[in-house]
């Protein structure tokens, strides 16, 4: 007998000669009831053993029949010998009759069987089996059936499985899939089921199971022919994505067996890809090319299809607010003219998800408190989407008392009135929940951590206006039983306890905590900073646990540009702003141009003797030819600064200077050439710094103010007094924009009986001040024409700072810079100012920040450059 097997899992069942195979003719049986021989009342086995008997008979493919008189206890008595028995089985048109009986002394029972062939002169064939304890007859009566089945359908035992026609799967894991054993009798059935089995492993084209005839029993081969390997996987038609896109969305891989239903199933994750992106009408087909060494190719043939996007945004139901005001909310709008640039009209069913609780909440922060939004009903026509959205608005609520009742901490009045809703007309959830977290900071300010706000909303339907009373309990004082720091493998335990604004066995402070934590991303040594408090040993105690991960914090820093003075120019440098893990700063920098040549080595102790007493000491060596004369100068400088109050730091700086002023032209101005020669600048300098920033680099929201009061003149040549100040604003605006708004001013004279020298003076331009004109190429004249330094100067800069890619810390901008400066008798002309406009983008890639800026002088002066100019400034991390 063969079975085979063909792709889709079709069967088919062939019967051959005997030599291949067996055949399975239908056979007719009566099965009588036994007789029970036992002391003890067994009666109900008369029936029990024939039932059992017959269903496992039936299993294996013959007719029972039920004559009356097989339900028939005492039917020996009706029958007297063999040949009654036969012409029971002829009259009924049975093959079969089987009888038999039960016989139990003690423990040991025995089974006594007859099976007559009823179209024959033969006599009985008999069966005996033995057992002991009734609780095995079940299976010794099973062990007889199957004997019986053997002589009735003239079966034969397997002697061996053997697995033929495979090549790369192994015969073990073959086998593992059969339940056919040697041994066991020739079913058909159970050969079918280990043909299925096989064949649901995936690998395999055609499986044939012959049978071939031995001394020992039937030998069955399990003869498979394996599928292909696909060789090659190509793409037809893909536009929208690119063929490793595609590639690394199919489960199908290079050298993976060859299985239709698997490609099917990548055809279906292919158009899921193309729907994402809006294409609903794509088709995709595939051919197979059959290869040598039982190989193919696979090729996917996509049409893409016009891309499907919104026309249409309706609402059903809205009255307070008309269909622009509601699609201004949401992220998903309809098709427009820059769609191309924008992907306005494309479908982002999440974006629509979030689109619908944001229609949600405006409608309940407008007052709205039981408005309900639908799920949005989506219709494809064509190359279009229609969006229908439901709404019910339901009445409009206005607020009418506010109250605070429970555990009061402060006075009534005092709590209500850092309140916002109480401004509202009507009712706003977001302002309600703000306020909740205002009280709550309230309370943890005071050490209640666990304080809990519960604000309840009273409607009343009738004058559609809520009361709000706020419930506060505020639970126990909590303290810091102890503060965990994990993940510093470099920074100092100590570096980052000292930013923090709580200390262990200190009453909690929620606002103090911000503060710190706050302070640990200023200090920009960490990627991330993780902050959990635990429950302490009591329920006064909490366990503050910060966990950080850090990140580079030296850098290696580039940075050029080109100027008509400088021509090109080069600066590098080399930072460690977290020496030896201990917060000490280190910067190694070198500038170097046509005309300058410049070292600096800077090093700052922001705590000395552990105190927040900042120390640091700068040396240098500096080389610039002004066209007009060289100065080469030696010097250094001795910092302290000391914080006076939140975000504000006090600094005093003594700076010496030893400069050598040589090779001075004819046409230099007056003050230079009284110069020639050393020249020693001793000054002192007092500053004052107030820095809230949130990020040092690309910071979005905080300021940044300084004044600073320079005297020169405690001994050397030079003596001046210089006053200078700035003040930064970075203002968070919409859709994660920032807008920074700078000013900066400066004024300088000469102290009496010293010189004040040009260098000290004031000049713009450049990527820091006035972008769009050279580096200091905003300047006086003198009457030859000279650039000479001004002795005042004002400076603005308007910057709207943009996302291009957040996540990867791209932004882009557009400026707008003003300045100039003036001399000494000169009033400031803030009429009168140099303009530049421009943008460019900044990046904090891993290698550090980078800059790359474009200027457009706007009004600048004949000697000036006329066209716009490119500066950047780049970084690298280690």
């Amino acid at each position: 007998m063969i079975y085979r097997s063909k792709r889709f899992i079709t069967i088919f069942f062939i019967f051959c000669l005997p030599a291949s195979g067996f055949t399975q003719e239908t056979v007719q049986i009566i099965v009588l009831p036994f007789e029970i021989h036992a002391k003890d009342n067994l009666s109900y086995l008369q029936h029990e053993i024939p039932r059992l008997i017959k269903n496992q008979l039936k299993q294996e493919g013959a007719v029972v029949q039920e004559p009356p008189i097989a339900d028939d206890v005492y039917w020996r008595r009706k029958i007297e010998g063999v040949e009654d028995i036969r012409r029971l089985g002829i009259s009924h048109g049975s093959d079969y009759v089987l009888w038999g009986s039960l016989t139990r002394v003690g423990q040991k029972f025995s089974l006594d069987a007859r099976l007559l062939k009823s179209f024959a002169d033969s006599g009985p064939d008999v069966f005996f089996l033995e057992g002991e304890g009734i609780e095995t007859l079940i299976s010794v009566v099973k062990r007889l059936a199957r004997n019986v089945g053997m002589k009735l359908f003239k079966r034969q035992r397997i002697a061996k499985i053997v697995i033929a026609g495979n090549r790369r799967i192994e015969a073990d894991a073959i086998m593992r899939r059969i339940k056919t054993e040697p041994g066991e009798i020739l079913v058909p059935k159970k050969l079918s089921d280990d043909l299925k089995s096989i064949y649901s492993m995936g690998y395999f084209d055609d499986i044939r199971i012959e049978a071939q005839d031995s001394p020992e029993g039937k030998i069955i081969i399990f003869r498979v022919k394996e599928k292909q390997t696909v060789r090659r996987i190509r793409f037809k038609g893909n536009k929208k994505f690119d063929d490793e896109d595609l590639l690394e969305a199919l489960t199908i891989k290079t050298g993976s067996i060859l299985n239709i239903f698997q490609i099917q199933r990548n055809i279906q994750r292919i158009e899921e890809m193309y729907r994402e992106k809006n294409y609903h009408n794509v088709k995709i087909s595939y051919d197979i090319k059959e290869l040598d060494n039982n190989q193919a190719d696979i090729r996917f043939t996509i049409q893409e299809g016009e891309k499907v996007q919104i026309k249409r945004i309706s609402f059903v139901g809205n009255r307070a607010f008309s269909d622009k005001k509601l699609k201004g909310i949401m992220k998903t709008s309809e098709k427009g003219f820059f769609s191309w640039l924008t992907s306005s009209g494309d479908l982002n069913k999440e974006d629509l998800k979030q689109d619908i609780a944001k229609l949600t909440a405006f409608y309940q922060n407008k007052g709205y408190i039981q408005a309900k939004i639908g799920e949005p009903q989506i219709k494809y026509e064509g190359n279009w989407i229609f969006i229908t959205i439901k709404i019910d608005e339901g009445p409009r609520f206005r607020v009418r008392k506010v109250d605070i009742t429970g555990d009061l901490m402060r006075d009534k009045a005092e709590l209500i009135s850092n309140l916002k809703i109480i401004k509202e007309d009507y009712f706003n959830r977001e302002i309600l929940r703000r306020d909740v977290l205002t009280l709550t900071d309230i309370y943890s300010d005071e050490g209640f951590a666990y304080a809990e706000i519960t604000p309840q909303v009273n409607r009343d339907f009738e004058n559609l206006a809520v009361d709000i009373i706020f419930v506060a309990k505020k639970g126990k004082p909590v303290y810091f039983e102890k503060i965990i720091i994990t993940g510093n493998t470099k920074t100092r335990d100590k570096v980052i306890r000292r930013q923090l604004k709580v200390y262990e066995q200190e009453l909690f402070s929620g606002k103090r905590l911000k503060q710190g934590i706050r302070n640990l991303y200023r200090l920009d040594y960490f990627e991330e900073i993780k902050v959990d408090t635990l429950k302490g040993s009591a329920e006064d105690k909490m366990i503050l646990k910060i966990d950080v991960k850090e990140k580079p914090t030296g850098a290696f820093s580039v940075g050029g540009g080109y100027s008509s003075v400088e021509d090109l120019f080069f600066v590098a440098s080399i930072s460690q702003r977290n020496l030896f893990g201990r917060g000490q700063i280190l910067n190694v920098r070198g500038e170097i141009s046509g005309r300058t040549t410049r070292f600096i080595i800077r090093f700052t102790e922001p705590w000395l003797f552990d105190i927040p007493l900042s120390a640091g000491v700068d040396v240098y060596n500096w080389s610039r030819d002004w066209d007009l004369y060289v100065k080469d100068s030696i010097g250094g400088a001795v910092r302290l600064g000391y914080p006076l109050f939140n975000y504000t730091r006090g600094f005093l700086t003594y700076n010496f200077d030893r400069a050598d002023i040589r090779d001075i032209t004819d046409d230099a101005p007056v003050s230079i050439k009284e110069l020639v020669g050393i020249n020693i600048t001793s000054s002192i300098t007092g500053r004052m710094r107030y820095d809230s920033r949130d990020k040092i680099f690309l910071p979005t929201q905080g300021s940044d103010h300084s004044a600073a009061i320079e005297y020169a003149g405690l001994g050397g040549d030079v003596g001046f007094v210089k006053l200078t100040g700035n003040t930064g604003w970075y203002i968070p605006l919409f859709l994660g924009t920032t807008g920074f708004v700078h000013g900066a001013g400066g004024w300088v004279q000469e102290s009496t009986g010293k010189v004040l020298p040009d260098y000290e003076k004031f000049f713009l331009g450049g990527i820091n001040t006035v972008r769009g004109y050279d580096w200091r190429d905003i300047a006086l004249k003198d009457p030859d024409g000279a650039k000479i330094g001004g002795e005042k100067f004002v400076q603005f800069n308007l910057e709207y700072i943009f996302p291009i890619y957040k996540k990867a810390g791209l932004m882009g901008l557009v400026f707008s810079d003003a300045g100039n400066v003036y001399a000494s008798d000169e009033d400031v002309d803030l009429g009168d100012l140099f303009y530049g406009v421009g943008g460019g983008i900044r990046w904090y890639s891993p290698m550090g920040p980078i800059r790359l800026e474009w200027g457009y002088p706007v009004n600048p002066d004949d000697d000036m450059r006329q066209k716009g100019r490119f500066e950047f400034s780049m970084g690298g991390a280690f």
